[in-house]
């Protein structure tokens, strides 16, 4: 068990990476192949993870190219974890508006950006009919939590790893050669 925990802290950003990319992959699987359509706040909480993944790509290049022997620098896991952090709160705010706890802001009702033309095409029947996708209603649910719900869970548990990775002990660096 010591082992994996030294593992896992000294290879942080690359297992935050593939974390990343497998939680997008995932998002994106159930948009095209499950039909699920993503609201405003569904686009958002990517936007989290497509930064974790810029700044655990960058940091997982640095300490492979680098060759470093002590781990990866503990600022990107300090910086992971405000980013997962992040994450977890728009889940959350999500989670909360679609459960009712507080109103979601207009552009979460269907309220977004209107574009004249588009309008105007819709009017003349020339122009397709855009599903307009409302954070407030849960399409998914897995044991009782929406996508929302399970991205809070996921981000908090990432966050709370990268606070380990960045707080690791002495003893979970490798010594300088």
């Amino acid at each position: 068990m010591r082992g994996l925990y030294r593992i896992l802290t000294r290879w942080w950003t690359a297992f935050a990476l593939a974390a990343s990319l497998a939680l997008l992959g995932a998002a994106h699987a159930f948009e095209r192949f499950g039909g699920l359509a993503p609201c405003n706040l569904c686009l958002k909480q990517r936007e989290v993870y497509w930064f974790a993944v810029a700044i655990a790509l960058t940091a997982t290049l640095w300490h492979v190219l680098s060759r470093g022997s002590r781990g990866t620098p503990r600022i990107a896991a300090f910086l992971l974890a405000v980013v997962f952090f992040t994450g977890a709160v728009t889940a959350v705010f999500h989670m909360g508006g679609e459960m009712d706890w507080w109103a979601l802001p207009a552009t979460c009702a269907g309220g977004g950006d209107v574009n004249l033309e588009s309008l105007a095409a819709l009017a003349l029947g020339t122009g397709p009919v855009e599903r307009v996708v409302l954070c407030d209603a849960v399409t998914w649910r897995f044991l009782g939590l929406s996508m929302a719900g399970w991205n809070a869970l996921i981000s908090v548990a990432l966050a709370v790893f990268s606070l380990l990775a960045a707080k690791r002990p002495k003893d979970a660096r490798a010594p300088r050669t």
